[in-house]
């Protein structure tokens, strides 16, 4: 709050907040948009922010043209990307994927993508990716729910994710809400669970971190973004008086 002006304002948020903790609601959104799990660790945010700075300027071009022709925020696909390989198109994975968007052989194959290391065609394929995942789920699920279980898939696969639906449904739960696949997604390493599944054993917990930092990068990158624009007019404005 600004300094100088007394309390009152301060005082006034702090009633605000200790209302919203009393009655439930700051606890509600907290679940809504941020689940159960503790922020990004100082130094992951630290690093992030660097990122943001020095490498998230040469792909945000291509972010953008991807997400014109998916119809994704930009911002969630730089999200994806920078949880992928920090926006390293060089990155390389024990398991072989590789590049920006870390694609496997057979999905850059399927999505045209030639050269995994281009920056472009990681960034393009990887968004049209996303956007067949999300396109293959049931029509039952919708809104954010859809998207964070198309997220989920691109990491874990697409019929982990139905194990994990059923495996929700089975413990009474909605296998539509990303809260509850949430809950039976690490059940996957657990053998008396993956052994009734049809893709068995599966690292479960990932997908469910996995989503949940996309989300935190969102939200920052949003927040940067915002924040650039409301200095940017204030700029503008300041100069329009001075001129």
């Amino acid at each position: 709050v600004p300094t100088g002006q007394g309390l009152a304002l301060l005082d006034a948020i702090n009633r605000f907040l200790d209302e919203q903790q009393a009655n439930g609601e700051l606890e509600r959104l907290t679940r809504r948009y941020f689940g159960h799990d503790d922020y990004l660790e100082y130094v992951g945010t630290r690093t992030f922010l660097g990122h943001l700075d020095e490498r998230l300027p040469r792909y945000a071009p291509l972010f953008k043209q991807a997400a014109l022709e998916t119809g994704f925020d930009w911002k969630l696909l730089a999200a994806v990307g920078y949880q992928e390989s920090h926006w390293d198109p060089d990155a390389v994975s024990p398991t072989g994927v590789r590049g920006l968007m870390m694609l496997t052989q057979p999905t850059a194959s399927d999505m045209g993508v030639r050269n995994r290391r281009d920056p472009a065609q990681s960034i393009d394929g990887g968004a049209r990716y996303l956007r067949s995942l999300k396109e293959r789920l049931p029509d039952t699920i919708v809104g954010e729910d859809r998207l964070f279980m198309a997220m989920a898939a691109y990491n874990v696969g697409l019929g982990h994710l139905f194990d994990a639906r059923n495996i929700a449904k089975r413990r009474g739960g909605d296998p539509n809400a990303w809260a509850d696949v949430r809950e039976a997604l690490p059940l996957l390493q657990q053998r008396q669970w993956y052994s009734q599944t049809r893709y068995g054993f599966a690292r479960g917990g990932e997908p469910v971190i996995y989503v949940r930092n996309i989300r935190r990068y969102y939200d920052m990158l949003s927040y940067v973004e915002r924040s650039r624009q409301q200095f940017f007019h204030l700029d503008q404005s300041g100069l329009a008086t001075t001129d």
